[in-house]
């Protein structure tokens, strides 16, 4: 028989006491001191980045992982809110199963049903006590029921407590703290001046402005953050901007930009100068985008709401884009940890995507194929980066490979990004050293960078002059500025026989 639970803050009710009644709802805010107040907010807060969270779990379309929708703008005690989420979710089987069997989850609370199990969690595994709202007053009234069938549980799986209900913990390994250094607002020197005060702080040896400070660092509330002055952004994330290297003056295209933090790095890297074209098809991502933009202070962004598929490449307002970055919607195998994708209820079904042999992954790896194909026919890039953050061979070099004809017929090669890396990709096709992977074993995320240069481009870029340095061809400058407003595509959707004849290299 295992042991009762404990109750940390009460005593349950002895033998013929009668319980509290329940608070009256005229008087549910009253009399709510500060940390009561505090968690009523969080668990609201909480039950609504879970309810994304699941939704978007349960039909594949993610908005976004569970950090990036805790750390959201809308969102205010975010440490709270952060920690009743990922404990939620990972007893969310065992809050399910206790509510299901005791007999009293009516129908009633389905609207509020993240919000229940939230509370549920916070009284039960949490704080044990909960004096404010309507479904805090039911998960209070029924705790003891609740407990019971907790204890019935564990008889039943013959275990001694709750811990042991639950599944195999997936072990993190502690990562450092990457900084990105936004060189619109301030500099790297500023910045360690600032931060090596309370921080041992190292300067990255391969990525300009990017700093690292010890595992475990938080700098979410710094104002160093808050201000924009700092990105918190990984190492394998900001090589993506990096190895694209736009020169200043240029049109760039960011093809699926939301969250932002890679468009706003292709702004300071091109010193605020040019013009970049920032699409998002979702437009409450395209939200966080707009957000990640006006924190940068960059000036030189266009957020467009559309589908990249659909601008017409061929249309004279593209004419002069000079590079594209395309990081398209993939797997997030590589990042999984970080995401906290095992907590998810999806992650014991496909775990891992069954090796990238899924039928979710086919379907990325289709779609990847078209935006690559599509991005490589704008007819004056010079400079183009395929990226994802997936571990899969078919969403990276399988996805390369088969556009490397119509790479080839339009003047592409692959180049090598940051040859210095000896993590390259997969030798599944000649070429494949150009590659470049990150990997948890690097102390990195799993991304996957790929970097196509038109031949004449390259060929222009090292042409030598009377003084024997390098001179690049001199094109007239896009310096068009914008502040990041909206507008829908105006130009003309691909045909159908125009992707297909992309795909294919026609």
């Amino acid at each position: 028989m295992p042991p009762p639970l404990k109750n940390r803050s009460h005593a349950p009710a002895k033998a013929g006491q009668s319980r509290p009644p329940p608070r009256q709802p005229g008087r549910r805010m009253a009399s709510r001191d500060g940390g009561e107040r505090a968690a009523f907010f969080a668990r609201r807060e909480a039950a609504t980045v879970l309810r994304r969270v699941l939704r978007g779990d349960a039909s594949k379309r993610s908005g976004g992982s569970i950090k990036s929708l805790v750390f959201s703008p809308s969102v205010r005690n975010k440490r709270a809110t952060f920690a009743l989420v990922c404990q939620t979710l990972k007893y969310l089987p065992i809050l399910k199963e206790v509510l299901a069997s005791s007999g009293v989850f009516s129908s009633k609370w389905k609207k509020q049903e993240e919000l229940v199990y939230v509370t549920a969690y916070d009284i039960l595994f949490g704080q044990e006590i909960a004096v404010s709202g309507s479904v805090e007053e039911y998960i209070m009234l029924h705790k003891d029921t609740f407990r019971t069938a907790l204890q019935k549980i564990c008889v039943k799986r013959k275990v001694s407590n709750v811990e042991d209900l639950l599944s195999e913990k997936t072990t993190v390994k502690p990562k450092p703290r990457f900084v990105r250094v936004n060189t619109l607002k301030t500099t790297t020197g500023s910045v360690i001046e600032v931060l090596s005060k309370m921080h041992k702080v190292d300067k990255d040896d391969m990525v300009p402005d990017m700093l690292v400070l010890p595992p475990g660092t938080d700098m979410h509330k710094h104002p160093l953050v808050t201000d924009g002055k700092v990105f918190l952004q990984g190492k394998a994330s900001c090589m993506v901007a990096a190895a694209l290297s736009p020169k200043p003056g240029w049109k760039v295209i960011d093809a699926c930009a939301a969250p932002g933090n890679k468009t706003v790095h292709l702004a300071a890297l091109m010193n605020g100068e040019g013009s970049i074209i920032a699409c998002e098809l979702n437009k409450e991502r395209a939200k966080t985008l707009q957000h990640t933009v006006r924190r940068s202070g960059a000036n030189n962004i266009e957020t467009v709401i559309g589908d990249f598929l659909n601008i017409d490449s061929n249309d004279p307002s593209y004419a002069e884009v000079r590079a594209i970055l395309l990081d398209p919607s993939c797997s997030g195998s590589g990042i999984s940890t970080e995401r906290l994708d095992h907590l998810l209820p999806s992650h014991s079904i496909d775990d891992q995507d069954d090796g990238g042999s899924s039928a979710r992954i086919r379907k990325l790896s289709a779609f990847q194929r078209k935006a690559l194909s599509h991005a490589l026919s704008f007819p004056s890039v010079e400079r183009l980066v395929y990226s994802t953050c997936s571990i899969h061979q078919a969403e990276n070099e399988d996805v390369v490979s088969s556009v490397l004809p119509l790479a080839s017929s339009l003047g592409f090669e692959l180049a090598t990004p940051f040859p210095q890396w000896r993590r390259r990709g997969l030798p599944v096709f000649d070429g494949a050293e150009h590659l470049l992977r990150t990997d948890p074993e690097d102390d990195l995320e799993g991304f996957f960078i790929a970097l196509f240069v038109r031949k004449a481009a390259a060929a222009d870029a090292l042409e030598p002059s009377e003084d024997g340095r390098a001179l690049g061809r001199k094109r007239k400058r896009a310096c068009t500025t914008r502040s990041g407003g909206l507008r829908a595509f105006s130009s003309l959707r691909l045909s159908r026989m125009d992707v297909l004849c992309s795909i294919w290299g026609i």
